[in-house]
C-alpha cells in the first residue's frame, strides 16, 4: 500500500496529482498589509513545497473583504493586486506539487470584535455556552446578498487561476457559510434556499456552477464537505452522500471529507456528541461508508499522522490522504514516508474539558508552528497549549487593528 500512496491520481479536469498525499488547509493568519500574502507566506509554502506532498491546499482565502474568519486572513477579490498571489503560487508549486486555493466565506462564524458583516442563512447565533458572546449575532441573508456571494466565489476562483494556482477548493465544511446553508439546525429558511436538502444545497451548487463557468476546463475545482456536523439533528452522513451525488454532474474533481464546526469541533477530535474519539483518522468510518457509493474521488482529512493509518484510509476507498497538523509539525513527512521513516515529534494534545477553548488553543498551537516555519525556524510542538494561546493574543490584536483600518478605507462594494 505504501506504493499506492505515491501513485499518481488523474482527475476529471485533466489535472494529475503526483501522489495521494495532500497538505490540507490550515488558516495561516499571515496576511500582511492590505490582507495580502507576503514574504512569510511565500517562505512557508516553499518549505511545504520541498516536503514531498502531491497537493498543497492553502488556508482559507476569503471571498468577501467584510467577512473574515479572523483578522489575519487573506482576501482575494476583484480589488486585490495579483502580484502577491502570483509569488505565493510560484512558491507552492516550486517542488512539483499542485497548488489549490481554498476559498471561503465565514457566514456567522465571525468574532464579535470584528468589523464588517455577520451573515447566515437565518438569524441563528452560535451556541458555545459561556463563549457564545465572543461571536457576532448573524442576520439572515437577502436574496441579493446570496447572489452577490455566488459572484464573489466565482471572482476569487477566476483570479486564483490568473495568479497561477492550479485549482480551488470550495469550503463547505466546519460550520462556515456554505455549511450553514446545508445544516437543518442553522438554516431555518422557508424559501428556495431552505427546507429540503435540495434547497439547502442550492447555494453550494450555484457556487460550483458559477466557478466552473468562470475558470478554464483544466482548472481543478474541489469541495470540502462535512461527512457529518456531529450535532444531533444536523447534517449527517446520508446528507453528505446525497450532496456528493449532486456535485458529480457539475465538474467537481474531488470532495474532501472532514467534520464538525465551531460548536462541535470534531475536526480537532473533539465532537460535541462524542461519536468520534479516535486519536487518528477521525472520520475514517464515515469516509469508508461514503466511498462505497461516491461517484467522485474522496479525500480524507482529520488526525492522520502515521503512514500505516494513511494506508488504511487508502484501503478503505478514499483517493487522497489529507494532513494538516502533521505537516505543520513535520513539513517533510511525505518524503520521510517514502524513505520508510516517520515523524519524530507530534503536537502536544489539548485535553481541556472546555471543548471550545481547547479548539482555540489547538489552532493557536498549529499557527505557532506555521509561523516558525515561515520564519525559517523548525517547529516546536511541545509548547504548552496555554502558552501558545496567550502568545497568540497580541498578534491577533495587532492584526485586528490593521484589518479595521484597512476595511474602513476599502471600496464600498468590498465593505458590504
Amino acid at each position: 500500500m505504501a506504493g499506492e500512496l505515491f501513485a499518481p491520481l488523474h482527475l476529471r479536469s485533466g489535472a494529475v496529482l503526483s501522489n495521494r498525499i495532500a497538505k490540507a488547509a490550515m488558516q495561516e493568519d499571515l496576511a500582511g498589509p492590505g490582507q495580502l500574502p507576503d514574504g512569510r507566506m511565500v517562505a512557508l509554502y516553499r518549505r511545504w513545497a520541498a516536503g514531498g506532498s502531491g497537493l498543497l491546499i492553502t488556508g482559507n482565502v476569503m471571498v468577501h473583504a467584510a467577512a473574515l474568519t479572523g483578522p489575519g486572513g487573506v482576501v482575494l477579490d476583484d480589488a486585490a493586486p495579483l502580484e502577491p498571489f502570483t509569488e505565493w503560487a510560484k512558491a507552492g508549486k516550486a517542488g512539483g506539487a499542485a497548488l489549490w486555493m481554498q476559498i471561503n466565506h465565514p457566514g456567522r462564524q465571525v468574532q464579535a470584535e470584528m468589523p464588517g458583516v455577520v451573515w447566515g442563512p437565518s438569524a441563528v447565533a452560535l451556541d458555545l455556552g459561556r463563549h457564545s458572546s465572543r461571536f457576532g449575532r448573524p442576520v439572515a441573508m437577502s436574496a441579493e446578498q446570496i447572489e452577490a456571494t455566488v459572484a464573489r466565489f466565482a471572482a476569487t476562483a477566476r483570479r486564483a487561476e490568473q495568479a497561477g494556482f492550479d485549482g480551488v477548493e470550495v469550503h463547505a465544511a466546519h460550520g462556515y457559510l456554505l455549511s450553514q446553508f446545508l445544516s437543518p439546525l442553522v438554516n431555518q429558511r422557508t424559501d428556495e434556499w431552505g427546507g429540503s436538502l435540495e434547497n439547502r444545497a442550492r447555494l453550494l451548487l450555484d457556487v460550483v456552477r458559477a466557478i466552473r463557468a468562470a475558470v478554464s476546463p483544466s482548472f481543478a475545482v474541489a469541495v470540502k464537505l462535512n461527512s457529518a456536523d456531529f450535532q444531533r439533528g444536523g447534517f449527517e452522513a446520508d446528507d453528505a452522500r446525497q450532496v456528493i451525488a449532486m456535485l458529480e454532474p457539475l465538474g467537481v474533481d474531488l470532495v474532501e471529507l472532514s467534520g464538525g464546526s465551531y460548536e462541535s469541533p470534531a475536526m480537532n477530535g473533539r465532537p460535541a456528541d462524542a461519536r468520534t474519539q479516535a486519536r487518528e483518522a477521525y472520520f475514517l468510518d464515515l469516509a469508508k461508508e461514503l466511498a462505497a457509493t461516491s461517484p467522485l474521488p474522496l479525500m480524507l482529512t482529520g488526525g492522520i499522522t502515521r503512514c500505516d493509518t494513511a494506508e488504511q484510509a487508502l484501503a478503505s476507498g478514499v483517493a487522497v490522504i489529507g494532513m494538516g497538523t502533521a505537516l505543520a509539525v513535520t513539513p517533510d513527512l511525505p518524503d520521510r514516508w517514502r524513505a520508510g521513516g516517520e515523524a519524530d515529534q507530534r503536537m502536544r494534545p489539548v485535553t481541556w474539558s472546555d471543548k471550545a477553548l481547547a479548539s482555540v488553543a489547538t489552532m493557536a498551537q498549529v499557527r505557532r508552528q506555521m509561523h516558525r516555519l515561515a520564519q525559517g525556524r523548525d517547529p516546536k510542538p511541545g509548547t504548552h497549549p496555554a502558552v501558545a494561546l496567550v502568545a497568540d493574543q497580541p498578534k491577533q490584536r495587532r492584526a485586528l487593528r490593521r484589518y479595521r483600518a484597512w476595511l474602513s478605507t476599502s471600496s464600498p462594494s468590498s465593505a458590504s
